[in-house]
């Protein structure tokens, strides 16, 4: 544009150029980058004064292209505001879609998590009475025990659709009772051929809710790891609080053979350990001296 209004001096066309650099504005505004927008003002102000002041035979009135490219200047801007404003509307939408989807991946994950914690237990129970109604000795035992756990099951289940659906939670769906919890893993055990040794009180009232229901999701998490893979020998039930911490350990035998009928998931100790350390406690799980111990170190202040 600088070079055709030069040249423009040679053919006398000088102001046609300047009208058309005045429409131009529009277009440097829409699309130019800062600095081009005000190299660009500054060269057509420069240009105006040059034909302005110039040696002309023919009065030339400046404030015409003065107008001109304020107008065209002005709805170059306003399409470049409404493109910035369609830009960041696009991105906020595209934020919020991410967002929805984590939102919604976040709530399967959930979702698969409850269905664990309080399906799998319930159904390993009911697979290992299963293989022990063939003893004459059990059998009565084992459907009891497996009537039980089925209705148990249902219970939990119906406890999880309604929090997925967001609907009212049923009152007699106990999600955190401690002392419940080592309750239904000791008539489990026992139920399954294990002795149980209990030491500590689960209903102290040092022990907050929130650390409660912890413990209870371990407690019961453990239950279903013993019941699927122990060996036979004693299990042992530790619970020790003080005004710091509150620190739940299991121990159980090894298994002599494995249990190969009973499948693992993998996912269990991975959730003990995300709801410990979500509650800012210590968690392991590992062998010791031939046994299985998980321990859950929560703080209670």
């Amino acid at each position: 544009m600088g070079l055709v209004f030069g040249l423009s001096f040679l053919t006398g066309t000088e102001t046609q150029v300047l009208i058309t650099a005045a429409v131009a504005a529009a277009l440097v505004m829409r699309l130019g980058w800062t600095s081009l927008v005000l190299s660009y003002i500054g060269g057509f102000l420069v240009s105006a004064t040059i034909i302005a002041y110039g040696d002309s035979t023919v009065p030339v009135n400046v404030g015409i292209y003065l107008i001109f490219a304020t107008l065209a200047g002005a709805v170059g801007f306003a399409l470049r505001l409404a493109f910035a404003r369609g830009s960041r509307l696009e991105r906020e939408l595209e934020e919020r879609a991410e967002q929805e989807r984590q939102a919604v991946l976040a709530e399967r994950r959930w979702i698969a998590g409850e269905l664990h914690d309080s399906i799998a237990h319930h159904l390993t129970v009911v697979a290992l009475h299963v293989q022990m109604l063939e003893d004459p000795a059990t059998s009565n035992d084992s459907q009891e025990a497996i009537r039980v756990a089925a209705r148990k099951a249902m219970t939990d289940l119906r406890f999880v659709i309604e929090l997925a659906d967001d609907g009212p939670q049923s009152s007699s769906v106990q999600t955190g009772d401690l002392v419940a919890a080592i309750d239904e893993a000791q008539g489990e055990f026992e139920a399954a051929g294990h002795s149980v040794a209990r030491e500590g009180d689960p209903a102290d009232e040092r022990i907050p809710r929130a650390v409660e229901i912890v413990l209870a999701r371990i407690m019961r998490e453990s239950a279903t790891n013993i019941l699927k893979y122990a060996g036979p020998g004693e299990v042992k039930i530790d619970l020790a609080v003080d005004d710091e911490v509150a620190h739940l350990t299991l121990r159980s035998p090894l298994p002599t053979t494995p249990r190969r009928e009973l499948s693992s998931s993998r996912t269990g100790l991975g959730r003990m350990a995300e709801r410990v350390m979500g509650a800012s406690g210590e968690f392991t799980a590992g062998e010791v001296d031939g046994f299985w111990v998980v321990s859950a170190r929560l703080p209670v202040v």
